[in-house]
C-alpha cells in the first residue's frame, strides 16, 4: 500500500495544496475531460491532468479521488486552491509532463503491489 505522502516523496512532487495526504491509493487515472473522470475514475485513485479549474475539485470529491496531480508546471487557481482547501484534496505539481509523471507513478505503483 502507497500513500499520497509517499508519492509526493518519492517523485518529488510540490505540493500546493496539502489536503489528506494519508490516504491510500488505489490506482491513477489521467484525462482532462471532467465527464471522463466521472465516468471512468475509482475512489482511491489519483486524477493526472492539465486542468486548473474549481471544477476538478468538485469531480475529487464526488468521486473520492485521492489527490490531484497538475502536471507541465500548471498551478490551479486561486479558487481551486481555496476549494481543494475546504474539501482536504491534496493538489500536487509535477513540473515535467504527464507521459513522464505516468510512467514514474506505473512503475511506483507497481512495486508496492
Amino acid at each position: 500500500m502507497i500513500t499520497v505522502e509517499k508519492i509526493i516523496q518519492e517523485l518529488g512532487l510540490d505540493v500546493f495544496v496539502k489536503g489528506e495526504t494519508n490516504t491510500v491509493i488505489t490506482g491513477c487515472y489521467i484525462s482532462d475531460m471532467l465527464s471522463d473522470v466521472m465516468a471512468k475514475s475509482k475512489k482511491g485513485e489519483l486524477w493526472i491532468t492539465l486542468q486548473t479549474h474549481t471544477n476538478i475539485v468538485a469531480v475529487a470529491v464526488i468521486k473520492s479521488l485521492s489527490a490531484i496531480i497538475l502536471t507541465n508546471g500548471r498551478k490551479p487557481e486561486e479558487e481551486t486552491a481555496k476549494r481543494a482547501l475546504k474539501e482536504n484534496i491534496p493538489i500536487l505539481i509535477y513540473k515535467g509532463s504527464t507521459f513522464e509523471i505516468a510512467g514514474k507513478l506505473y512503475m511506483l505503483l507497481q512495486q508496492k503491489t
